[in-house]
């Protein structure tokens, strides 16, 4: 199951799956939680977010489009098709039906306006570029592909000293963007259209960035992996191994559930498989995620 298309005001945001199933064993993938603790949230999370047979959370690799009445907005693309990625066996190389999902929910890639990556990691920047006669080309001709500044610096300085572990992300899917004129660089709180902003949540990566999405009185929020799992919700404070910083990944997702538990705001993450959007509710001392 993924996730239904929905409106926020006179907006529409659908989902563009890449591929979704179980990925990774809880203490594998947080390296802060326990054992008993993780126990304590089997019961609710399965079978949808943790798979029984393989004991592993399971995991939605999606993209995640926005039809304003002005723009087609694109947040995250995923992994991505033929990339050279071995040190990820599981990402390497791959043939995903991302861009026959994308068509198939009408969207043709020359009518997207913007691009937006909420950082710059392996697994939402692959559908910025494709191949095309042995060369990287922007995907989405006709977009500006937005970045936040502090992200692609803190990157670029990285891939500069030395590969970066997951493969040539910036070559194959970053900078081709940038050498086509289509990158556009900006602050971590960037206004990007009326109703359309970035708020910098930083630890996963240093410039990570929500973009808030807002009309007709309503509010969604994509948060991309300031939070990769439901688990997260009641145990903010569980960082990824994935983290730069993982104190200050749990203290920004734990901010970020103090300020809007109990409200309308529809929370998007990245990750989350089924229904994936939902709303932060106070859970005595802590927080869980009530989807749909």
């Amino acid at each position: 199951m993924t996730m239904k298309p929905f409106t926020i005001g006179d907006c529409t945001v659908i989902a563009i799956e890449e591929w979704i199933g179980p990925y990774v064993a809880p203490l594998k993938f947080m390296p802060d939680a326990t054992a008993e603790r993780i126990e304590r949230q089997r019961t609710t999370l399965q079978p949808v977010h943790w798979d029984p047979k393989t004991d592993l959370l399971v995991f939605a690799f999606q993209s995640f489009v926005v039809r304003t009445p002005r723009h087609t907005v694109v947040i995250d693309t995923c992994v991505g098709n033929d990339k050279e990625r071995p040190a990820r066996p599981n990402w390497h190389r791959k043939s995903w039906p991302w861009m026959d999902n994308l068509r198939r929910a009408g969207i043709a890639p020359e009518a997207v306006d913007y691009v937006l990556c909420t950082h710059l990691h392996v697994d939402h920047v692959g559908w910025n570029t494709r191949l095309v006669d042995g060369r990287w080309v922007p995907t989405f001709p006709n977009a500006r592909y937005v970045f936040a500044r502090k992200e692609y610096e803190y990157w670029e300085k990285r891939n500069r000293e030395e590969p970066l572990p997951q493969g040539p992300l910036l070559e194959d899917s970053v900078f081709p963007i940038v050498e086509a004129g289509r990158a556009v660089l900006v602050d971590t709180d960037h206004q990007i259209a009326p109703g359309l902003r970035l708020e910098p949540t930083p630890g996963h990566t240093p410039g990570h960035v929500c973009i808030h999405l807002e009309s007709g009185g309503r509010h969604a929020i994509f948060v991309g992996d300031m939070m990769h799992h439901p688990i997260q919700v009641p145990e903010p404070l569980w960082s990824s191994g994935f983290c730069s910083d993982r104190v200050q990944s749990g203290l920004t997702r734990k901010s970020f559930l103090e300020r809007h538990a109990d409200t309308d705001a529809v929370v998007v993450p990245a990750h989350f498989a089924g229904e994936t959007a939902g709303r932060v509710r106070s859970d005595g001392a802590t927080f869980r995620f009530e989807f749909g």
